[in-house]
């Protein structure tokens, strides 16, 4: 016996992008802000790591590039 094929039902594709974008909103709503105050205090903090950080990379680098040198001029006398 052969099996009857049913035909599928696929749900319309506007619902489902009317579903996904109901569902974001929702989720949207859950969300809690931080206060201004407290986001001027964390993008200061950020600000203060990346200079914290090109500083030190700036050293290292510096550091590496003398050496460098040094061990060149070295290896040519």
């Amino acid at each position: 016996m052969a099996k009857e094929k049913t035909p599928s039902k696929k749900p319309n594709i506007f619902k489902r992008i009317g579903n996904y974008f109901r569902e974001v909103f929702i989720e949207i709503k859950k969300i809690v802000w931080p206060a201004p105050k407290k986001t001027f205090k964390n993008t200061g903090i950020v600000l203060l790591a990346m200079l914290v950080a090109g500083v030190v990379i700036f050293g290292v680098d510096t550091g590496l590039y003398y050496l460098f040198g040094l061990v060149m001029n070295l290896a040519g006398n």
